[in-house]
């Protein structure tokens, strides 16, 4: 379990070096980010080519962090399980989350935009999309992804 969560924390820590933005580097005393300001980057732990983008960090660390996630259309997030708490609350399109070790939606619920969900620490969820949709994450790190099987994680898949 251990090396399970050393290397979610790895992945985290990758995450947010490879998305940091300015807004990331400096901590104003103020912040305000428009839309079309996000650095939308890679984000390697999740599925279907997941983007992320970071408006407040650094993720790898006990701070506050908020960064927002593009998900294409049909995504599928393997059941998983996050080491802190996490709030997601749904931006554009619609998000698909239930409670589980088992990927099944007719145990889920979809959230329209404006929806919030909150997962405690260690707990295991999943989720999908059917159209392109944006959510905002927030808490405080560190942020990392423990997949419940680890076949399902992206980082450890070959082409």
């Amino acid at each position: 379990m251990h090396h399970l969560k050393t290397a979610a924390i790895a992945i985290a820590i990758v995450c947010s070096t490879a998305i940091s933005s300015a807004y990331a580097q400096s901590a104003p005393t103020h912040l305000m980010v428009k839309p079309d300001e996000l650095k939308w980057a890679p984000l390697p732990s999740l599925p279907c080519g997941a983007q992320a983008a970071v408006i407040e960090g650094p993720m790898n660390e006990a701070k506050p962090f908020i960064f927002r996630i593009k998900f294409p259309a049909d995504c599928k997030i393997m059941p998983h399980w996050h080491p802190a708490i996490e709030h997601v609350t749904v931006v554009s399109g619609t998000f698909g989350m239930g409670a589980g070790d088992a990927h099944d939606p007719s145990k889920g619920m979809t959230l329209p935009v404006g929806a919030v969900a909150i997962m405690q620490p260690n707990a295991h969820h999943f989720g999908w999309t059917t159209q392109e949709t944006i959510v905002q994450i927030h808490g405080i790190g560190p942020w990392g992804i423990t997949y419940v099987n680890p076949a399902d994680d992206p980082t450890k898949k070959t082409n």
